[in-house]
């Protein structure tokens, strides 16, 4: 007799770990550039190079790239761009790795601080985070059936499982180009740029994965003319376009991720000559994860009547949808310059990011903690640093309603903001209202004892010899058609038919008639 079994295909995070680091480094100012007077803003990305696992570690190496703005009070130009880079190599320890998995990471700078030692030297410090996994794609094989002469009894479970469709990684890129407006001067050079990615919306289709969003685009410029006067200028640019994805089709489940790749801005000429354009050329790293469900019927239990029929069994955790969740929550605080900075005079853009530091199961949700970063950057009333920024950081905690989820199961949130407003409220304050969005596809862990072999052998004699030939038997709690038909191998249709029964309900106390080899 044998087994008939059905592949399920399944996905599961086998190792990973997170570790903190810090860098630290201090910069010359290059002879090419002017003293550094005060410093306005700074940013900073971690790039992944080089990835190599081994045994119960793995050994990362890249570098924190960095960008300063900074005023000098030098003749030219009042506002100085400037970029550096701090390598690194680091090793995280991951239990169950070795040199033949393939690990993924990511990198993120949580803190990012530039301090001003003289006019000519700079002190750049930052703490990151890495994230490192091993992901695994396995098959888990179910029994849905049997194939044999042997007579015998089984029963199976309905249940509608969730299965890895499509893994995999992909690129997408976003070339646009978008014109000043008439009233603003012409580009001599970009200072500063800031470009995101939001309302980001990803849709299945037929053999393919269609996605739509904007692109904002901040951007500090010199203008030609006299003196190169500084203006800034922010749009909003949609986008849309698909990407092959071989397999998909409309309903499957997407889980997917998304992270801003790689950025250049270039000055672009419009059609009379003049640098008026301001060319982007991007890429969006998509992680896609897509499920699929099906109904599937499993083989849960089987006993023989004329044969000793053995089930081994294993462990395995299958996996079921339990929802697609998305919640919202507003976030209001102040932020002041403090004593001693200049008045504001007028802002002129805000950004901020959603740090999502912790998560946990909680009883029917899931509790999401972290933080909202944000920075604003202003005009000031000082001549001789006419261009600020301020920084804040405000924490967060918010409970997503998930019905029926439990410490077992599986739901990675994501975070971003959806709305970030920052109206000044006077030369020292300014109000900070957000709403963040988080969403998540929760998982139902099913966990099962999957039938892996069926032995058939004779039956005792002796034992088959020991059971009555026919039986009144007395119902007792705990009891039903199956275990009693088990007991003295007798089908359960048989027992249903014997005692005129409909259903397989029954009572305490309630006889039955059980005649053997029947």
């Amino acid at each position: 007799m044998d087994l008939i079994k059905k592949n399920i295909h399944m996905d599961r995070i086998r190792a990973d770990a997170v570790t903190q680091i810090t860098l630290e480094d201090d910069m010359n100012i290059p002879d090419s550039k002017p003293d550094v007077n005060s410093l306005n803003l700074e940013k900073g990305t971690l790039v992944i190079e080089e990835i190599k696992p081994g045994t119960d570690m793995v050994n990362i190496r890249g570098k924190l790239t960095y960008s300063i703005l900074y005023h000098t009070t030098e003749e030219g130009s009042s506002l100085v761009y400037l970029e550096g880079k701090i390598p690194f190599e680091e090793k995280i320890n991951i239990e169950g790795i070795n040199f033949s998995d393939t690990v993924v990471t990511s990198g993120e700078v949580e803190d990012l601080t530039v301090g001003l030692i003289n006019s000519r030297k700079l002190s750049i410090q930052a703490v990151a985070t890495l994230h490192a996994w091993v992901e695994e794609l396995y098959d888990e094989e179910a029994p849905i059936g049997l194939h044999g002469e042997e007579q015998v009894e089984y029963r199976k479970m309905p249940v509608n499982l969730a299965q890895i469709a499509i893994s995999k990684n992909d690129i997408y890129r976003i070339k646009e180009e978008v014109s000043l407006p008439s009233s603003y001067p012409n580009i001599f050079q970009i200072l500063w740029n800031t470009v995101s990615l939001s309302d980001v919306e990803f849709r299945v289709m037929e053999e393919m994965l269609n996605l739509q969003g904007d692109v904002r685009l901040f951007v500090l410029y010199e203008g030609e003319g006299e003196n190169h006067p500084v203006r800034s200028f922010e749009t909003t640019i949609p986008f849309s376009g698909s990407l092959d994805c071989h397999g998909c089709s409309e309903g499957m489940i997407p889980d997917i991720r998304y992270r801003l790749g790689t950025q250049e801005l270039t000055i672009r000429p419009d059609f009379d000559g003049e640098e008026r354009n301001i060319g982007l050329d991007l890429t969006m790293d998509i992680q896609i994860r897509i499920y699929e469900e099906e109904e599937t019927e499993l083989l849960t239990d089987i006993y023989g009547v004329t044969k000793e029929v053995t089930a081994t069994t294993h462990k395995a955790d299958l996996r079921q949808l339990l929802s697609k969740v998305t919640g919202k929550m507003k976030i209001t605080d102040h932020l002041s310059i403090g004593n001693g900075n200049a008045a504001i005079l007028q802002l002129l853009h805000s950004e901020g990011s959603v740090v999502l530091e912790r998560q946990q199961v909680l009883e029917n949700g899931i509790q999401v903690q972290g933080s909202l970063l944000v920075k604003v950057m202003y005009i000031t009333g000082d001549d001789e640093a006419p261009y600020s920024a301020a920084y804040t950081q405000i924490p967060y905690e918010y409970t997503m309603e998930v019905p029926g989820i439990a410490s077992e199961d599986m739901g990675n949130v994501q975070a971003q903001i959806e709305q970030l407003q920052v109206t000044m409220l006077d030369g020292e304050e300014m109000d900070v209202k957000a709403v963040l969005a988080f969403h998540t596809t929760a998982f139902k862990t099913l966990p099962a004892e999957l039938i892996s072999q069926v032995t058939v052998s004779d039956l005792d004699t002796a034992k088959l010899g020991n059971l009555p030939g026919m039986i009144i038997y007395m119902v007792k709690e705990g009891d039903n058609l199956w275990n009693i038909g088990r007991k003295y191998y007798v089908p359960v249709d048989t027992l249903r038919e014997l005692n005129g029964l409909s259903g397989d309900d029954l009572k305490v106390g309630q006889k039955l008639l059980i005649v053997k080899g029947s």
